[in-house]
């Protein structure tokens, strides 16, 4: 049913990033699946770059937050096959790069939180989070958001 919702909502996973230093994409442990952190990387390029707040507005950072999640979906998919397979996304934990006096982390990482309960529902796309502040990330990324989901 994920698959179908993707494409009922318009959206075309990419190809799963190539990670960017010496990690794997996801890990499975049990019947958890682990995904890398993920950067709002397109076509192999960041779609934006910069520190919320001084070099990208919120709604810019949302949009990168969405870009993010698509690509740990790409990486579920991979690993799993079928998005059918995820029983539930249980932990989001999303990073952004902030000016000193930004504190709207959450409605940043609110574009990845809502794109997978528009994916999976309510019940199984609903999931704890934390969206933290940071200094800088890899590439001068923006966002970095990685997962983790219980898969059957």
């Amino acid at each position: 049913m994920p698959e179908k919702r993707l494409q009922e909502l318009g959206i075309t996973l990419p190809p799963p990033p190539k990670p960017v230093a010496s990690y794997v994409p996801s890990v499975v442990s049990g019947n958890l699946l682990f995904v890398s952190g993920q950067i709002p990387v397109s076509g192999g390029k960041l779609v934006c770059e910069g520190i919320v707040g001084k070099d990208l507005d919120v709604e810019k950072a949302r949009d990168a937050a969405r870009t993010c999640i698509l690509n740990a979906l790409a990486v579920v998919k991979e690993q799993l096959v079928d998005l059918g397979r995820v029983k539930k996304i249980v932990k989001l934990s999303g990073y952004v790069a902030s000016a000193p006096d930004f504190t709207q982390q959450p409605a940043v990482v609110n574009g990845a939180s809502d794109l997978l309960v528009d994916v999976f529902g309510e019940e199984k796309g609903r999931h704890s989070r934390v969206a933290v502040g940071v200094a800088s990330l890899p590439l001068n990324a923006p966002v970095e958001i990685d997962l983790i989901v219980e898969i059957e």
